[in-house]
């Protein structure tokens, strides 16, 4: 007999509840389901009363959703508010039921009175989130490098500007990794924050996963003694029919606050002894690697998708948390479903700052939440959104306008998976 959908009760878990709920999340995402305590005591520091949201038939959890709180940068380098969301799931057995609805709509509901300017989460699949307000706001890109065909020095031995590169353990990257993030997230719009916990699980102090391994960590230090970048990486064990090694190099993550910070990382993943193949991990779209190589060619993308998802939460903050290079007005109609963010606003920006404020004047443009995400971190073309009916202009010309005021000259970029 089929549940009706009043007989599924969703409400915050329990502490007690805590274990069931991890359990549904593997089942949810079609992992092995069991989690040994190890894991359970690992993960348990996560649990935050009133953000861990669970769908129970009888006693047994059928659908989770947890959030937590985040910041997000803007264009221009101002941290926001943002409500994460993760660990979305609603078990084969129960779908269609509007569990995934249900926990979304109350989730959303409560950072918006908690005064979060957007919802933020990766989306494993596509078609789900725009539904909820939701779009996609920034975009990432895989490389794979084929070493020898780069053109590089094959016996590159470090920086030429007069820095250099040390192989640091994880108890450096703790003390230096969180102060060298600060000042790369500020210039990245599209980044998110990372806690301390954050760090502790990346260099292996906390293992809520059984299966991980110590990656090489190597700094790249300025001329002056700066910490300007970062690298996290491993190398597999290959070797070819004739002795010959093939190792590829996978980054794990990569940071770096400056380009010669960035430029001389790629080059020493590049001159590693017995190393192929660097596989560069999750990018920006528009990164800078294949054009440091002499011949770009040997980069070959091997991903390209939808990244970090944006909700609007607060049109008039998130507006003017951001900064613009152009100077113009825009009278923007936001339609919003939900109820949370939509309503008629007049953006006045400058270089000198901006003022978003409701109005009754006529709308020069038409578009709901999920498009205006699109546009909010500048990766987006309004004249393109227009073109496929995704954004209605009401006067002539105003997409054009809007393009100039919104769009950016890098593409925004969010470097973690949460």
């Amino acid at each position: 007999m089929t549940l009706a959908r009043s007989d599924i009760d969703i409400r915050p878990i329990t502490e007690a509840e805590y274990p069931e709920w991890l359990r549904a999340v593997k089942v949810g995402f079609v992992q092995q389901p069991v989690i040994s305590e190890a894991e359970i005591e690992a993960r348990r520091p996560q649990f935050e009363p009133n953000r861990h949201l669970g769908a129970f038939d009888g006693t047994r959890c059928v659908a989770t959703f947890r959030s937590f709180p985040q910041e997000v940068t803007a264009v221009g380098g101002t941290f926001v508010a943002a409500n994460a969301v993760s660990a979305v799931t609603v078990t084969a057995t129960h779908r269609r039921r509007g569990l995934l609805t249900r926990m979304m709509t109350r989730d959303l509901a409560t950072a918006k009175e908690r005064g979060d300017t957007v919802a933020t989460l990766i989306a494993a699949e596509y078609p789900i989130y725009g539904r909820y307000g939701f779009g996609p706001a920034t975009s990432a890109a895989e490389w794979t490098v084929d070493v020898p065909r780069t053109g590089l020095d094959p016996r590159w031995s470090g920086p030429d500007d007069g820095g250099r590169i040390d192989i640091v353990d994880a108890e450096d990257v703790r003390k230096l990794g969180p102060e060298l993030h600060d000042r790369v997230r500020r210039a990245n719009p599209g980044a998110v924050s990372r806690d301390n916990r954050w760090w502790q699980i990346h260099t292996g102090l906390v293992r809520v996963d059984p299966k991980w391994t110590e990656p090489f960590f190597a700094l790249y230090r300025a001329a002056d003694g700066e910490v300007e970048g970062l690298v996290a990486y491993e190398v597999d064990d290959k070797w070819g029919d004739a002795k010959q090694p093939l190792d590829t190099a996978t980054v794990r993550g990569l940071i770096a606050a400056t380009p010669a910070a960035e430029r001389a990382l790629w080059s020493y993943l590049c001159s590693i002894d017995w190393v192929t193949q660097v596989k560069t991990g999750v990018r920006a779209p528009d990164d800078l690697l294949p054009l440091l190589l002499p011949d770009p060619r040997a980069a070959r993308i091997t991903t390209a998708a939808d990244w970090l998802w944006v909700r609007i939460l607060d049109v008039v903050r998130a507006l003017e948390s951001r900064t613009y290079e152009g100077t113009g007005s825009l009278v923007l109609e936001v339609v919003d479903r939900a109820g949370l963010a939509g309503g008629r606003y007049r953006l006045e920006a400058s270089p000198q700052g901006a003022s978003c404020r409701p109005t009754t004047q006529s709308a020069e443009l038409t578009l709901d939440t999920a498009e205006l995400a699109r546009l909010w971190l500048g990766d987006e073309s309004v004249v393109r959104l227009a073109a496929l009916g995704r954004v209605r202009e009401e006067r002539a010309g105003a997409a054009r306008v809007a393009d100039a005021l919104l769009r950016t000259s890098r593409r925004p970029w969010c470097p973690d998976m949460f």
